[in-house]
């Protein structure tokens, strides 16, 4: 069985610029205009997918087989074109009446050509003509064929963009904060579907963080707390820095890219093509109107030295590597009603914070067993709903969620991981084992423990063993002393 790719290819159809000028229609749509006239910074994170749908629609034009008809039809023509002349006029009406049983749409076209024939035997200038409006029709038909297939991808991308923009739209001013990184994950992050309802509960939580901003800045505080330490030189002198920098010229020198335009000199191979068919070249003459014809984009590079002061740079570096979270969210029942809600939101605003300085964050919940999800994995705000969706009403297991946490640290893509642990650490004593393990992580890995305590009731001894303690006092007081303060 013969591909489209396959035939597309035999017939000397460009493949390549149909696929673009799928894409270029496809990003020219006026909902995605309007996107990304509200969103600019999601633009570009939409463009890196671009070679992605390509790479996709080219591999379905593979592995998309043609009609067997069609399939038998060009199999007959490329028989017919072996023949020369005398051996084309005996197998003349063996090739009609296989035309005819098909039936090939070039049948009628074909009769007529015959009868212009003074007796059986056609010329050669009819031989040619007859082979050269045959292959004609066979592009005609593998063109519907490919057209057809470029329509249902379109509206498959068309229905994963407008599914991404939803969910894009409502998040990024939630997770984002116009941070082209964060919105670039963000992006990345919203292949999974899903629907209003789901995406609707992060909204709802992100409201709540806007209004305890003091969770964002401890979210922010915390994330920073390996940030590299610099010393510079005092009274550091100015000095000279050369720099070569290159400006796009209009002069044109090169190949750039392929664009639109009604640029009759610099046309595609392909568009030249439709000319010479008479029924697309009224095709062509419209789109030489309306600008939109596949050309050549040409456009050269001016380079010139800049010249600018800048002090003498003797600085001292103490490297401090930003490694993923792995956040540990007590789930008992003593953190229900408000401090749920205020950890929920926590873990959200540090899932902004790994958004924006491309890390990951890893959520584990304990109670009498620890489940985890990854936030910012390929399915990540999926996994956000199903986090977001969970209740505390479990028991305090820190023992465990504490092995748990230890156990990934070993893993060679945790190593540089900070443990944070949300909880009003109220439990048991930790055992001895479990203490020593942290504190060798501590001392031989240089892996940071830190605890958000949201109780002023939290017991010491257990506090005693991370290296930062975060205080967000959930009592009623602390609230409204909070309140006031705003």
């Amino acid at each position: 069985m013969i591909s489209l790719e396959t035939l597309s290819t035999l017939l000397s159809i460009g493949e390549t610029e149909l696929i673009e000028e799928l894409i270029l229609a496809l990003l020219a749509s006026p909902q995605l205009a309007m996107f990304f006239e509200k969103f600019p910074r999601l633009k570009q994170a939409m463009m890196r997918d671009l070679p992605r749908w390509r790479a996709e629609i080219a591999e379905e034009m593979k592995n998309t087989a043609v009609p067997e008809t069609l399939a038998q039809e060009f199999q007959l023509f490329q028989q017919a074109q072996l023949f020369n002349q005398h051996e084309f006029n005996q197998q003349l009406p063996a090739i009609i009446s296989q035309l005819k049983s098909l039936p090939s749409p070039f049948i009628e076209e074909a009769s007529k050509l015959l009868l212009h024939t003074d007796s059986d035997q056609v010329s050669n200038a009819q031989h040619t003509l007859f082979l050269q409006r045959w292959r004609l029709s066979l592009t005609l038909q593998t063109l519907t064929l490919n057209q057809q297939l470029l329509e249902q991808q379109r509206e498959r991308l068309m229905a994963e963009l407008q599914q991404r923009m939803a969910l894009s739209g409502q998040l990024a001013p939630i997770l984002t904060d116009d941070d082209e990184a964060a919105a670039g994950r963000l992006w990345d992050l919203s292949k999974a579907p899903l629907q209003h309802g789901d995406y609707e509960l992060i909204v709802q939580y992100g409201d709540f963080l806007a209004q305890q901003p003091e969770l964002m800045k401890l979210a922010q505080q915390l994330g920073r707390s390996r940030e590299a330490k610099a010393v510079p030189s005092q009274d550091a002198p100015l000095e000279e820095f050369h720099q070569v920098v290159r400006e796009p010229d209009n002069v044109p020198e090169e190949v750039s890219g392929i664009h639109q335009s009604d640029d009759v000199l610099r046309l595609l191979p392909p568009e030249l093509a439709t000319l010479s068919i008479s029924e697309l070249e009224l095709e062509f003459y419209r789109r030489l109107v309306e600008k939109r014809l596949l050309t050549y984009r040409l456009q050269g590079d001016a380079w010139h030295e800049k010249v600018a002061l800048r002090p003498v740079s003797h600085q001292h570096h103490e490297e401090q590597p930003r490694g993923p979270f792995i956040v540990c969210v007590d789930t008992s029942g003593s953190m229900g009603g408000f401090n749920e809600r205020c950890a929920k939101a926590f873990c959200l605003a540090l899932l902004k914070v790994a958004l924006a300085d491309k890390r990951r964050c890893y959520i584990m919940l304990f109670a009498h067993e620890v489940i985890g999800y990854e936030l910012t994995a390929d399915n990540g705000i999926e996994q956000a709903v199903r986090f977001l969706s969970q209740r505390f009403r479990g028991g305090t297991d820190l023992a465990a969620c504490l092995a748990a946490v230890v156990a990934r640290m070993e893993g060679s893509l945790w190593q540089e991981a900070d443990a944070v642990i949300v909880s009003d650490f109220i439990a048991q004593r930790l055992p001895e084992e479990i203490v020593n393990a942290v504190k060798q992580r501590q001392r031989h890995n240089q892996q940071r423990f830190h605890a958000v305590a949201m109780s002023a009731h939290g017991k010491p001894g257990i506090l005693r063993i991370f290296d930062h303690i975060w205080r967000f006092d959930t009592g009623l007081k602390s609230r409204l002393l909070r309140r006031w303060q705003r």
